[in-house]
């Protein structure tokens, strides 16, 4: 991909309020729909903005996700292997990767997880509860809650939460510097390939075991190839609902006439969870792709070999499709947002993840009716700098 001069827009844009989109997205998406943006480190992309359009987008095989692909858009260098998670597969390898492993992840067997979420829920609000006042419900309650889950799912000793939690956060942050990016990616990386070959020989019954006994009788087994996918589990199974526990709590802290709707009839909080999945879309432009055939998109012509960022939240915003797109409506139900992406690669985890947000949401709120902000979210709260997006603390009292 090359560099053809400087473009109206240059990417990431930031938020300025926890709850809006960059406001150049609504320009973009009126204005223009797709437009050409230039990347942070060189090189440039298209943008796509529109509800219709990204969903074609995200539908279509001729837009790669081969993020090893010497074109594939760049927004922070670093951090990559050579070895393939599903993320990064187009058909017919991602779709063979991702029943391997989907069956985790159905209603059917989120439902019988729900007993563990709620009892791992109850114990951390009642050490709210217990402990002292102000609390940052980032570290108290929206870090441990998921990343407990994911690590009873894959296997992975409790005691670890902390290393791949910091780890994670080094990753993710756009700013850190590549060769920290690395750093972080490799222990990671090293931490499970030491795990799952424990798993080989000592297997227990979760997620990572029962990959090992059937990758090895479907022949072929690579321990690489599945520490790439138990990583993207990882962090992906923690830090995206980790951002939308407390991100969305403190959206339901301002907006207290919708609070008080699931509060009163817990019954609205499936389709309130829905509903701050589209207000507060926090995976935006990490959903990129690589044009691999020319492409028509909202009348404009992508040639193979050109990028495209999916501005997701852009999207979630579209007037065409959801009416007051800037108003958290908590009764409106919309599930046909992109929050979880669309298509092929559409989330894995959304089942686990509504799951846990319905029951965090539930006991939050029943347990202390009284809880509110114990300090204003700044721009310095806010997590520009991550690719997941979401607030660095929510201090909060009662």
């Amino acid at each position: 991909m090359t560099v053809t001069g400087q473009h109206r827009y240059a990417f990431p844009l930031s938020r300025s309020c926890p709850f809006a989109p960059p406001p150049e997205y609504r320009e973009i998406r009126e204005e223009h729909g797709v437009v050409k943006v230039d990347l942070p480190f060189g090189g440039w992309a298209w943008v796509v903005s529109r509800h219709e359009d990204v969903r074609r987008v995200l539908g279509d095989r001729r837009f790669s996700s081969n993020r090893l692909h010497p074109d594939f858009p760049v927004i922070a260098p670093g951090g990559l292997s050579d070895e393939k998670s599903m993320i990064m597969m187009d058909p017919p390898e991602h779709g063979h990767a991702r029943r391997a492993v989907s069956g985790d992840f159905t209603v059917r067997r989120v439902d019988k997880l729900r007993p563990r979420i709620q009892h791992i829920v109850d114990e951390h609000v009642a050490g709210l509860l217990a402990g002292p006042k102000p609390v940052d419900l980032v570290l108290a309650l929206a870090l441990p809650v998921p990343s407990l889950v994911i690590c009873d799912i894959l296997g992975v000793p409790h005691a670890d939460q902390d290393f791949f939690q910091r780890n994670t956060a080094k990753f993710l942050l756009r700013g850190t510097p590549s060769q920290e990016r690395v750093a972080a990616f490799g222990a990671i990386s090293s931490y499970l390939d030491e795990l799952i070959g424990t798993k080989e020989t000592n297997p227990d019954e979760q997620l990572l075991s029962r990959q090992v006994q059937r990758r090895r009788t479907d022949g072929g087994y690579r321990r690489e190839s599945l520490v790439a996918e138990a990583l993207l589990l990882l962090v992906a199974g923690h830090e995206t609902t980790a951002n939308m526990i407390a991100l969305g709590t403190s959206a339901l802290l301002e907006n207290p006439d919708q609070l008080a709707m699931i509060v009163a009839d817990p019954a609205k909080t499936p389709a309130a969870v829905e509903e701050l999945l589209r207000y507060l879309t926090i995976v935006d432009i990490a959903v990129t792709r690589l044009c691999v055939e020319d492409s028509e998109i909202g009348g404009v012509t992508i040639r193979a070999g050109e990028g495209v960022l999916v501005l997701g939240h852009a999207a979630n915003r579209d007037p065409a499709v959801f009416d007051n797109p800037d108003d958290l409506d908590l009764e409106r139900g919309a599930r046909h947002h992109v929050a979880f992406g669309y298509g092929p690669h559409q989330c894995l985890g959304q089942n686990l993840a509504r799951a846990e947000l319905e029951i965090v949401f539930d006991t939050l709120f029943r347990r202390i009716p009284t809880l509110e902000l114990a300090k204003p979210i700044t721009h310095e709260t806010l997590k520009n700098d991550s690719a997941v997006f979401g607030l660095h603390e929510l201090m909060v009292t009662w």
